[in-house]
C-alpha cells in the first residue's frame, strides 16, 4: 500500500489523475474538479448554481440574521439557540487556526452525537479546513489506516472514547494532539475542549474557498474490502438540500429532527446537520447507543416530530416490549433508508404512529439520498423514484440502457457526488465512471420506482440453479418466527455452493430441528425448493455494522453460531 501524509488535491482545471492529486504538498489549497457539468440536467431542474456555494458553512451560518434565537440542537448534552451554536462554531474555526492547521488540512472527527459536532464541523469547514468524520466504533487497527491515509495531526475526540488512542494506534501516524470534548480523559498529547477554545473569538468570516474545495471527508465501511476515504466539496452540503431536502423531505422551522444513525454517517449527516438547519428547524442529538428503550426515552422526552431511522430500528422499536404505552404522538413524519422495510415492520408502524416509514436510498458516495418513495405515495418494496436533482440509468451487462421492466446496473448522476477516493486510483475508476457514478446494485424500474434485485455481483449458483441469496432473506423475514436473518452463500468442503440462514428468532421461539423445518418449508412453499438453505444457524442478535445494518461480514469471518 502506497501511503500518504497530508498530500493535497491540485487546484481547479482539467479533471486531475489521482495519480497526481497524491503528489501533491500538505499546504496545497484542496481544489477538486467536480466532474458533473454546471448545467447538467439536474442541476437544471432545480434551479441549482454551483457558484453561489462557496463554503458549505452558510447553511448554519445564515440562521444568524433569520433566527438568532430560535434553538438550533437540543438534548441530553445541552441546547443552543442558533446564535449560541454559531458563536462556538467560530470559536473551534478560530482555536483551529490559532492552533497552526494549514488551510485543507484534515482533522479527524472521533465524536459522539453532541452539540460539540455541528459546531466543531461548522467551525473547521468556515476556517477552510477539512474534518474527516470516523466512525467512533472504529476498531484501532482501521483507526491507524484512517489517520495515516488522512495525514491528519489534530484529533477531536469524544472524552469516553480517548483511550483508543494508545501509542499502537497512533503508531506511524502524524497525530500530534488530542483535543478532548465533552470531559476530560488521561491520555498523552491532549488538551481538553476548554483550554483549547479559550480566548477565541465568537465571529468569523468565511474562507476564501470555493464551490470545488474539498470540505470534509467519509470513509466507507470497508464491509467489501479496505475503507475508501469519500471526499465530498463544499457545494455538495447545498445541494442534498436543494434536491432531497426540498422536494422530497420538506422540513419547516417548527420540526424537530431525531435521527438515529449517528452524524458521522452521510445519510446522519445530512438528517443532523444539514436539513434542519437549511429550513432553521431544530436538531435532537442524542450520544450513546441507540437502543430500543433510549430512542423511545428520547422521542418522549424532546418531542421530536420528524424520526429518521433505518430498517433494523424499525424492526426494534415495533418489538419493544413496552411500545404500546410509548407515547409517540409528536412523530409527524419518519423516514428510512439503506435497506427495504419488510411489510409487517412498516404495518406495525403505521398503526402504532399513524403513518409508516418514508423510504429511500442512497450512498456516502452521493452524500445522501438520490431514490426516494413520496411522503404521499410510498411503493412497498420499492427504494423509490428519482429525486429531483439527480439523473439515474440502468445498464444491462452488455452497457445497453434497460429496456422498461428489464433488470440493469444503476448509475447515477447529481452535483452533490463524491470526486474521488482519496489515494485509491483504482477503486476511483471502477466507481467514478466519467460523471457518473456506479452503484453496482441491480433494479427494475416501474412506473418511475426503482425496485432493488441485489448486488451486481452477489448472484450465486446452487444445485445448478442461480440464487439471489437476498429473495431468500426477504421470504424468511416474513415468517413471524424470524426476529431478523441473513442468508449467504457458502462453500462446502466438497466444493458445493450452499446457502447458510443465521437466523434470529423472535422470543420463545428455539432453534431446534422442528423450528429448521418450518422455516424450510415457509420458503419452499412462497419460493422454490432449490432456494431453501441447507444449513441454518440461530443466533440471539445477528451483529450491525456501524449504520445499524446487519455485519455480514462478521457472519463470514466469525460464524459462532449454535445448531
Amino acid at each position: 500500500m502506497h501511503e500518504h501524509r497530508g498530500q493535497r488535491g491540485p487546484r481547479a482545471g482539467p479533471r486531475p489523475k489521482e495519480e497526481d492529486i497524491m503528489s501533491q504538498d500538505v499546504t496545497q489549497t484542496t481544489t477538486l474538479t467536480d466532474p458533473v457539468a454546471p448545467d447538467a440536467a439536474g442541476a437544471r431542474e432545480i434551479g441549482f448554481d454551483k457558484a453561489q456555494h462557496r463554503n458549505c458553512s452558510q447553511v448554519l451560518w445564515q440562521n444568524l440574521a433569520r433566527n438568532p434565537d430560535k434553538t438550533a440542537v437540543t438534548g441530553p448534552k445541552g441546547s443552543l439557540s442558533y446564535s449560541e451554536l454559531i458563536a462556538e462554531a467560530a470559536r473551534w474555526g478560530n482555536a483551529f487556526a490559532r492552533a497552526g492547521l494549514a488551510r485543507g488540512e484534515r482533522i479527524a472527527f472521533f465524536l459522539d452525537d453532541t452539540p460539540v459536532y455541528p459546531a466543531a464541523f461548522y467551525g473547521a469547514v468556515r476556517a477552510g479546513f477539512v474534518p474527516v468524520l470516523l466512525n467512533i466504533q472504529t476498531k484501532p487497527d482501521v483507526l491507524n489506516y484512517f489517520l495515516k491515509d488522512s495525514g491528519a495531526r489534530f484529533a477531536l475526540v469524544e472524552a469516553d472514547l480517548a483511550k483508543v488512542f494508545d501509542a499502537e494506534t497512533l503508531a506511524d501516524t502524524q497525530l500530534e494532539t488530542l483535543i478532548i470534548a465533552n470531559g476530560a480523559a488521561d491520555v498523552a498529547n491532549a488538551t481538553e475542549a476548554d483550554a483549547f477554545l479559550d480566548g477565541t473569538a465568537t465571529t468569523l468570516d468565511a474562507a476564501d474557498t470555493g464551490p470545488d474545495d474539498m470540505a470534509f471527508w467519509m470513509y466507507s465501511s470497508g464491509s467489501t474490502g479496505r475503507p475508501k476515504g469519500i471526499v465530498h466539496l463544499h457545494h455538495d452540503v447545498a445541494y442534498i438540500q436543494d434536491s432531497f431536502g426540498a422536494h422530497v423531505l420538506k422540513l419547516d422551522e417548527d420540526d424537530i429532527c431525531y435521527s438515529v444513525p449517528k452524524a458521522y454517517f452521510a445519510y446522519g449527516f445530512g438528517n443532523s446537520l444539514v436539513f434542519p438547519f437549511a429550513v432553521g428547524a431544530t436538531t435532537l442529538l442524542v450520544p450513546d447507543q441507540p437502543r430500543p428503550e433510549a430512542v423511545l426515552n428520547a422521542i418522549e422526552a424532546y418531542r421530536p416530530t420528524v424520526l429518521f431511522g433505518l430498517p433494523t430500528l424499525y424492526t426494534a422499536l415495533c418489538r419493544a416490549p413496552d411500545i404500546d404505552t410509548r407515547d409517540l404522538t409528536s412523530l409527524r413524519q419518519s423516514m428510512s433508508a439503506a435497506e427495504i422495510l419488510s411489510e409487517d415492520v412498516y404495518t406495525a408502524w403505521n398503526a402504532k404512529v399513524g403513518h409508516g416509514p418514508t423510504e429511500g436510498l442512497g450512498s456516502t458516495e452521493m452524500l445522501h439520498i438520490y431514490l426516494s418513495n413520496r411522503l404521499d405515495d410510498h411503493r412497498l418494496g420499492a427504494a423509490g423514484a428519482r429525486v429531483p436533482g439527480y439523473e439515474v440509468r440502468l445498464e444491462t451487462p452488455e452497457g445497453k440502457p434497460a429496456e422498461p421492466g428489464e433488470e440493469g446496473v444503476m448509475f447515477v448522476r447529481g452535483h452533490s457526488s463524491a470526486p474521488t477516493y482519496w489515494n485509491r486510483p483504482d477503486k476511483t475508476r471502477d466507481t467514478m465512471r466519467g460523471d457518473w457514478i456506479y452503484t453496482g446494485d441491480r433494479f427494475v424500474e416501474k412506473d418511475g420506482f426503482y425496485y432493488f434485485q441485489g448486488r451486481a455481483d452477489d448472484l450465486v449458483k446452487v444445485s445448478g440453479q442461480w440464487v439471489w441469496p437476498l429473495e431468500v432473506e426477504r421470504c424468511l423475514n416474513e415468517h413471524p418466527d424470524v426476529n431478523e436473518c441473513a442468508v449467504l452463500a457458502e462453500q462446502l468442503d466438497d466444493k458445493r455452493t450452499a446457502l447458510r440462514a443465521i437466523v434470529s428468532l423472535v422470543q420463545g421461539r428455539t432453534g431446534d430441528e422442528a423450528q429448521t423445518k418450518r422455516l424450510r418449508d415457509h420458503i419452499k412453499t412462497h419460493l422454490t425448493p432449490y432456494k431453501a438453505p441447507r444449513l441454518f444457524d440461530y443466533l440471539p442478535d445477528l451483529p450491525k455494522t456501524g449504520t445499524g445494518k446487519i455485519d455480514r461480514q462478521a457472519l463470514i469471518r466469525n460464524p459462532e453460531t449454535t445448531a
